[in-house]
């Protein structure tokens, strides 16, 4: 986000540097304690949901989280179903480790999307990004269901990630897959969204699935990294006491994504996101970021990077704009846009 740090997390950090930088107590537990306690919390409070904090598992960020997943339950050439277009660094990740994608396809429907389920026969995992990143559709209860039932018919380990789920829009709700398939899901998730804390390189899985479960514990202790000092303090402190700050940072995005639906140029095809700070465009012609960053200085994410698009010939015919901005800053990205138009 192009946004100002939430006031907590630099009060935290700030009170964790003037003070004691030594071996935490929590050093030797793989949740990091503190992190556990105000995940189970946060995961109460907001989205209904009463975790077994004792099987969280504390990793540097959500990529890490499914590689270690994803090399301890599946083999090279297992299939993974993924919504699509998708989140580019997991389709990297899946290429990289030879888990070949099965599609679950994004398809127009009215002013949103919806996803198109194939035969799931031969999957091992079903990757779940919730919210969805670069959509920004919501699934609902009855979508989250059908999954549930195909992978339960499938026997499929479910890896979700909910990383987005403090920036879901009313009406919409986020669902934790969790409390509809607890014995098959792993939960990833990170306040590195919601609060702006890339750099912070923290995030927790929720290891729901048994098998998952006893494979990571068997593991050496150290292998996978240990949590970071700083990134305990920043995601505790934003879960625990960032709540005014991310308020109004939701109340901001929720006018620019309204501002983007009114002065988009025509030339763009755009759906109002459900939640997140994206908004997935249709160009009509592939390479226009190239295109846009160029000649309006506006520099947007390729949608060929993201995979199938859910338009003919797929993502290269989108982009992806970032709206975590200011409003000033976003009213100059859409003139440039309109002036280009």
């Amino acid at each position: 986000m192009d946004l100002p740090t939430a006031p907590a997390v630099i009060e935290a950090l700030h009170r964790r540097a003037d003070g004691d930088l030594g071996y935490p107590t929590w050093l030797d537990s793989p949740n990091a304690g503190p992190l556990a306690e105000a995940f189970g919390e946060r995961m109460a409070a907001r989205h209904g949901w009463s975790p077994d904090i004792s099987r969280v598992h504390a990793f540097s960020d959500v990529n890490q989280a499914l590689q270690v997943l994803l090399h301890l339950w599946t083999r090279p050439g297992d299939g993974v179903a993924l919504h699509t277009p998708a989140y580019h660094p997991f389709l990297g990740t899946l290429e990289v480790m030879e888990r070949p994608v099965r599609p679950i396809q994004a398809e127009p429907d009215g002013d949103s999307w919806r996803f198109a389920v194939p035969d799931l026969t031969g999957c091992r995992v079903l990757l779940l990004v919730n919210p969805h990143n670069p959509t920004g559709r919501v699934l609902t209860r009855a979508e989250l269901e059908e999954l549930a039932e195909l992978a339960e018919r499938h026997d499929l380990l479910v890896i979700a990630d909910e990383i987005h789920a403090d920036l879901t829009f009313a009406p919409h709700r986020h669902i934790p897959f969790a409390t509809i398939a607890p014995a098959r899901t792993v939960t990833l998730t990170s306040a590195t969204k919601a609060f702006n804390l890339g750099g912070i390189r923290c995030s927790v899985a929720h290891l729901g699935h048994e098998g998952v479960r006893k494979a990571l514990e068997a593991q050496p202790p150290f292998l996978f990294g240990s949590p970071n000092l700083f990134g305990v303090e920043a995601t505790v402190a934003a879960w625990r006491h960032g709540d005014a700050w991310l308020e109004e940072v939701r109340a901001l995005l929720d006018r620019n994504r309204r501002t983007i639906a009114a002065r988009l140029p025509a030339t763009f095809g755009y759906r109002m996101p459900e939640a997140t700070y994206l908004a997935w465009l249709h160009t009509g012609r592939a390479g226009m970021a190239e295109v846009l960053e160029r000649e309006a200085k506006v520099m947007l994410s390729d949608g060929a990077a993201f995979g199938p698009g859910g338009a003919e010939p797929g993502g290269a015919e989108y982009v992806r704009l970032n709206f975590a901005t200011s409003e000033p800053v976003l009213a100059e990205i859409l003139d440039r846009l309109s002036r280009l138009a």
